[in-house]
């Protein structure tokens, strides 16, 4: 029996409606809390400064040096006796590897080769992450990193050999530390390491007491 009634054809999409409204909300819940993982974390101050070593074996007397246009705080390490090629390039401190590779290009630089054409950039390379926004970079090594991203190190692993792949002039160890986004004066063992700004070309020399325990 008819009513007199026009046909509702559209009446059974309210709930259609409702559900894509949910829907759409649930995802920009969604959104907002991933932006939240990765924004949250950036934007907590610092935490304390880890005690950093420096990068080389135990009790050896490392130069220091910058030079204009190197970048404040930017810290090349040559070793001041003995040969530098493949020296033992160590973690300065405990934490988790966030890069391990090639920064650039290698370039033909090698013991057999030390005039050998230049690469670009850092060449082999370790980033490492020590918690509280703190990180190490570790640039122009000899050889690919004896570690890979996401592998958790201590304090003293080695993680590579001294070299010169990358925008290198001679073997040494380009190294930096960072608190957050920012390059920070490199502090060993305590103690600021004294490379500051590069406005001038100066080294220092400093001590490793980048020492396993027990050792001297």
């Amino acid at each position: 029996m008819t009513t007199g009634q026009p046909p509702r054809p559209h009446a059974h999409r309210r709930p259609r409606r409702r559900t894509t409204r949910l829907v759409l909300a649930l995802v920009g819940v969604a959104a907002l809390v991933a932006v939240a993982v990765v924004v949250v974390p950036l934007v907590r101050p610092p935490g304390p400064r880890p005690l950093f070593q420096l990068p080389v074996a135990c009790g050896e007397t490392w130069q220091l040096g910058t030079y204009p246009g190197h970048d404040d705080y930017d810290v090349d390490l040559f070793p001041i006796e003995g040969e530098a090629w493949g020296r033992p390039v160590l973690a300065s401190a405990a934490g988790t590897v966030t890069e391990a590779g090639i920064n650039g290009s290698l370039g033909g630089r090698t013991p057999d080769d030390p005039q050998g054409p230049r690469g670009r950039g850092g060449g082999y390379w370790v980033k490492i992450d020590h918690g509280g926004r703190w990180e190490t970079q570790y640039l122009h090594m000899l050889e690919p990193p004896l570690v890979e991203v996401g592998q958790d190190v201590t304090r003293g692993q080695q993680i590579g050999k001294l070299g010169s792949t990358g925008d290198s002039g001679a073997p040494h160890l380009h190294y930096e530390q960072r608190r957050g986004w920012e390059k920070v004066e490199t502090w060993f063992d305590g103690e600021p390491s004294g490379i500051t700004h590069d406005d001038r070309e100066y080294t220092v020399r400093r001590t490793s007491n980048n020492c396993a325990p027990g050792q001297p």
